[in-house]
């Protein structure tokens, strides 16, 4: 069992009264992680410390900036094995999406610092005589990152990467269902050398989540708030930031569509697809959810996408044979395959798995999906992929439009320039020609459109973000006025 205190001002602090919370491992139901519990004055004291941390590490050079990330993303790659132990005890993931996960979050940590140079202004010509105009970029104050934990290395960095690479101080808001593992990535910038403060972890029992959370928007040297997570719970952040009047950035729920055309190589196709609908359980907001498949090609796709998904076993993470590993709960479970039957009640059929012992479901193709069946629009976010069928490209895209998000899609076709007439159709902010749904790379504009949220996240996007972009004059001679 992991024990986990707060971490405010580069020191392992109890929550207020010794206030714990467990997080049970998903698969055995033992305690996995003991956590402090955050209350709302504990919050507010990491905020204090962030706010304290600001002038120090706004006032840092690029390349001292650029030096503590390296670093840490040095750091984060040695203790691979302690992120891989965190998210087993904690998320039931496989080794191979632990690892991963490991691997990207120190790319990030490595973009980011990369970044810090390239925090550039302009020079704007003014029509007023003598005025020398300039648009300054300078760190906006203290980032409140908000992180899940389904991808919790990857997505608990980008929180706070590259608002850390423009100057600003952060606060972690960690997961409630992966507190160890949040907590560590802190863990690592305060080995790297980050100032006392400029990073926290904050981490809270899930009922007190609201509380803590809005306090934490509320607190006035907070400037900047990203969340990752689902859209129910972003619609709350945004509407608390609204009332605070302070920017957002939501990367949110997805329903994300890969358009197999009849001109596919459906052996890349089938690859891609599995790998984007499986991968991590679906439990990744650029799953693919929904494969939208011409009718000429439809029957050889379903049997070669059945075919692999057999192959895919899930089951104990670290249990050799065993490439997917537990969902992230029994109510995951449930929901997903309540998602299964209510589709095969209603005409759909079930090529492949459906089948769970636990939260180990194995993974699963559904056929012949239409709009009355939940499994069509809802997000499953689980090891399910549902194949719509479809004549011409005409109705390929507005398939792939029906629906209320816009994160993620891929399309897949021989004739590559129809294929990017395609992908410019579909309402994404995301969209992959011949490759998966599921891609990231640090230094690409990720984010979504529609209920999938708004703003991006890294390369120069995130520098718009997580700065304030001042108008700055300097005259260089005597001014005129007229009175």
């Amino acid at each position: 069992m992991f024990t986990t205190p707060l971490l405010i001002d580069n020191k392992d602090v109890p929550a207020s009264g010794n206030a714990s919370f467990d997080r049970l491992n998903p698969i055995t139901g033992e305690v996995a992680t003991r956590s402090a519990a955050a209350s709302v004055d504990d919050a507010l004291a990491a905020a204090a410390a962030a706010a304290a941390a600001f002038p120090v590490w706004s006032a840092m050079s690029p390349g001292a900036r650029r030096a503590v990330l390296t670093k840490a993303a040095d750091i984060l790659e040695a203790r691979t094995p302690d992120f891989i132990a965190a998210m087993r005890a904690e998320t039931g993931a496989s080794d191979v999406w632990a690892g991963f996960n490991c691997h990207l979050g120190a790319n990030m940590l490595r973009e980011a610092g990369a970044m810090t140079t390239q925090i550039a202004g302009e020079v704007i010509p003014s029509d007023k005589p003598g005025s020398f105009a300039m648009g300054v970029r300078q760190p906006a104050g203290v980032v409140l990152g908000i992180a899940p934990w389904n991808a919790p290395v990857i997505l608990g960095v980008r929180a706070i990467a590259m608002p850390l690479a423009c100057g600003n101080t952060v606060v972690l808001k960690g997961s409630e269902l992966c507190p160890k593992t949040h907590r560590l990535i802190g863990e690592v910038l305060v080995e790297a050398g980050l100032p006392a403060g400029a990073i926290s972890v904050v981490l809270n029992a899930p009922a007190d989540a609201g509380a803590v959370v809005n306090a934490l928007i509320g607190f006035p040297a907070v400037r900047r708030v990203n969340f990752t997570g689902s859209t129910r719970v972003g619609r709350l952040i945004a509407e608390e930031c609204a009332r605070k009047l302070k920017p957002c950035l939501l990367e949110l729920g997805g329903k994300a569509p890969l358009v197999v055309l009849d001109d596919a190589d459906l052996d890349e196709a089938v690859k891609a697809a599995a790998f984007g609908a499986f991968m991590n359980q679906g439990q990744i907001c650029m799953s693919t959810e929904r494969i939208i498949v011409d009718r000429k090609i439809a029957d050889d796709f379903v049997a070669r996408l059945a075919a692999k998904a057999a192959t895919l076993k899930a089951g104990l993470p670290g249990t050799p044979g065993c490439v997917l590993g537990s969902m992230i709960g029994q109510e995951a479970v449930d929901r997903v395959q309540a998602l299964v039957s209510d589709a095969a009640g209603k005409g759909a059929t079930v090529a492949v798995g459906g089948s769970a012992e636990g939260t180990i479901m194995q993974a699963t193709v559904v056929d012949h999906v239409t709009p009355a069946m939940r499994l069509y629009s809802e997000e499953s976010f689980g090891p399910v992929a549902a194949i719509i069928r479809c004549s011409g490209v005409e109705e390929a895209v507005s398939l792939a439009n029906d629906t209320e998000y816009g994160l993620s899609a891929a399309v897949f076709g021989r004739d590559v320039n129809r294929a990017l007439a395609v992908a410019r159709q579909i309402e994404s902010g995301i969209c992959h020609i011949n490759g998966p749904t599921v891609h990231d790379e640090a230094q690409m504009p990720f984010g979504g459109v529609k209920a999938s949220g708004y703003g991006r996240f890294g390369g120069k996007a995130a520098v718009a973000e997580f700065t304030e972009l001042r108008w700055i004059t300097l005259q260089t001679e005597p001014q005129h006025y007229p009175i």
